[in-house]
């Protein structure tokens, strides 16, 4: 029996599911046979001689890849061209919407509110982005669904392009105080499109995979057998995904020409065309999808009302005798005395509305445990995207000879692309060949180490500007001579460089290392808690705003460049270990999903269960029909 792909169930086992009937229960019984049949799971013996392979989601993959570069496009294009936007004044003798005179080494302008106030902006489009995504998985798990959430973020969007668009115009753009609200207003609204359509577009984009499990495969033309892998389909999908971001992001390099050559209004109308681009191929993309309904729980949701649970009174000194979490759960909670109980904590007793159980309390813990260490990277994220506009900036006190100053920071994703392969294809097979265990504590501590590196390589250019530049170390706004420093703005590669290089480093181990750790329904919960570190840095960086003045433009870079240094050391001293914790963890692991393996197929974790399983087997004879075997099996598991 051939299994429709639309009909597939997604594992080998009956899904937690409510059916109505034995009768439904039969038929999703019969449905998991034939898949089954169909698509068995490999033995171990498959695995020792047959080869493994990725699957393909071909023309879904390419429409949503599609979708991706638009939205990263429009959004890169936009962003980074703020900073000049705000900081810079209108060019003299420029066209009157931002562009400046040819010959010159004058950049593109408009509001001339400084560094402090483009960094502000800057900053708090940072933060938004990071924050807004939270509430976009949210609504999407809760309410509205993936793709539906996704439609209101493009909505939301193509509505920011067209107010930047307005505020670029003549007659705007020479307002400042008619341009720069309606620049906020965008830049919020474009936080939450993207906001919206980021956390749902890849796991969109993952739910059409229809397997849960590697599967066996017959090749209809070779009759070739083979072992469908779904963690190598799932990285090859990621992978396709993440390098059609970091495409989209070269189309910053159109809009900084057009901003310089053209004018703002050009600069922000093209990604807002590309931008467009979306509406059609979702519209297409919609009839080939396969669509779930929104489940109405967000295990994000769920795991903050536990974590908020826990915080409630005597929270530390729950904390000093090993039972903060053990408060949260409903076990727990069914045994407070009245005199412990919160008048909240009467209230949920009194309605039932505790909807988490034990089990989702001991995930979040486990979670958190694991997902610790993004703490760490609240220093590495301001040492890898600098502090605020500062480094935009610096390039704009340096000689360009035609080059927009805002051009430089796509060698950032530049160098994710071609560094990635070298990383994947031939540092770390040369290391294993060489027999080094570089794991990902020692790869997440050279991203870090590099990533100070490269706000020390800022230090010493700002240091250089400081010395060449006609106005000394009052650099940034100079307008004596040329104004800028002879120091040619490529120089300004080796910070981006660096910076993209611990990317690679950094960013994949800690993946690597939160995802091992914590449990698979947690995914969304770690992602919270990164964004949430990555908004603190944020955070941080625009505390330190008032800093970024000159003369004193070169002890910021020093001063986030040590920290970097401190924290990495300080983690590497603390997470040493960890791969003798992991081992601890995986095997554990092991053993308890054997036992929730043996509950499904017993209700109990009994060896004598087993026993009585495969005797209720031998009960099915041959003669019995596959829809009379399974309202057997129905009555028994009912």
């Amino acid at each position: 029996m051939k299994v429709p792909w639309y009909k597939k169930p997604f594992c080998s086992e009956v899904q937690e599911k409510k059916f109505q009937s034995k009768e439904d229960l039969a038929e999703e019984i019969v449905n998991l046979q034939a898949y089954n049949e169909q698509f068995p799971e490999p033995t171990q013996e498959d695995y020792a001689i047959l080869k493994s392979k990725k699957g393909s989601l071909g023309f879904v993959l390419f429409l949503t890849c599609i979708i991706e570069a638009a939205e990263r496009a429009s959004f890169y294009g936009v962003k980074d061209r703020i900073n000049n936007f705000v900081q810079l004044p209108l060019p003299a003798g420029g066209n009157g919407v931002g562009a400046p005179p040819k010959g010159t080494q004058l950049n593109s302008g408009a509001l001339g509110l400084g560094l402090q106030a483009a960094s502000g902006i800057v900053l708090l489009l940072t933060f938004l982005c990071y924050i807004t995504p939270l509430f976009g998985g949210y609504i999407a798990d809760k309410r509205w669904g993936r793709l539906k959430t996704i439609w209101w973020g493009v909505i939301i969007g193509l509505l920011s392009h067209i107010l930047l668009v307005f505020a670029a115009i003549p007659g705007v753009i020479d307002n400042t105080k008619a341009a720069l609200p309606i620049t906020i207003i965008s830049i919020v609204l474009l936080s939450f499109g993207s906001g919206f359509i980021k956390p749902n577009l890849l796991p969109l984009l993952m739910d059409q995979y229809p397997h849960k499990r590697d599967v066996v495969v017959v090749d209809e033309k070779t009759h070739e057998r083979y072992i469908l892998s779904r963690d190598e389909t799932l990285q090859s999908i990621a992978s396709i995904f993440y390098w059609s971001i970091n495409i989209g992001g070269f189309f910053s390099i159109a809009t900084s020409y057009c901003a310089k050559r053209i004018g703002f209004w050009l600069a922000f109308l093209l990604p807002g065309g590309v931008y467009v681009v979306m509406i059609p191929i979702l519209l297409v993309l919609r009839r080939k999808l396969k669509l779930d309904s929104p489940s109405g729980v967000s295990v994000m949701g769920e795991s903050m009302k536990v974590i908020r649970y826990s915080f409630k009174k005597g929270a530390f000194k729950r904390l000093r005798t090993g039972q903060f979490w053990t408060y949260a759960k409903p076990s727990a909670i069914q045994e407070h005395t009245p005199s412990d109980l919160t008048k909240t904590d009467k209230k949920n007793k009194k309605n039932k509305k505790i909807s988490w159980d034990d089990e989702m309390v001991d995930n979040v813990k486990i979670t958190i445990k694991a997902s610790a260490f993004f703490l760490f990277f609240v220093i590495y994220n301001i040492n890898d995207t600098g502090i605020g506009a500062i480094q935009t900036s610096q390039a704009n006190s340096m000689t360009t000879n035609g080059v927009p100053n805002d051009l430089i920071g796509n060698f950032n994703p530049l160098t994710i692309i071609i560094f990635i392969p070298i990383l994947n294809s031939v540092i770390m097979p040369l290391m294993k060949k060489c027999h080094i265990n570089y794991r990902p504590v020692y790869r997440i501590f050279t991203g870090f180490i590099l990533a100070s590196f490269a706000s020390f390589a800022g230090a010493i250019i700002q240091w250089k500007v400081y010395e060449t530049s006609p106005c000394g170390y009052y650099a940034t706004d100079c307008h004596v001579g040329t104004g800028v420093s002879p120091i040619t703005v490529w120089v300004e590669c080796v910070v981006y460089i660096l910076a993209a290089v611990s990317e690679c480093f950094a960013n994949t181990a800690s993946q690597e290392i939160a995802y091992a750790r914590a449990p698979v329904s947690m995914k969304g919960l770690i992602m919270a808690l990164q964004l949430f570190t990555m908004s603190l840095s944020a955070a941080i960086s625009e505390a330190l705003t008032s800093v970024l003045i000159d003369p004193h433009l070169i002890w910021p870079f020093v001063g986030i460049g040590a920290a970097g240094v401190v924290s990495a050391i300080v983690f590497l001293i603390i997470y040493w270990n960890l791969h003798k914790v992991m081992d601890q963890e995986r095997i554990e692991k092991e053993e308890q999903l054997k036992r929730e393996a043996l509950e499904k197929v017993t209700g109990s974790s009994s060896d004598l269960d087993l026993q009585e399983i495969e005797s209720f087997k031998v009960e099915f004879t041959d003669e019995s029909s596959e829809k009379e075997k399974s309202i057997r099996f129905a009555d028994q598991t009912v």
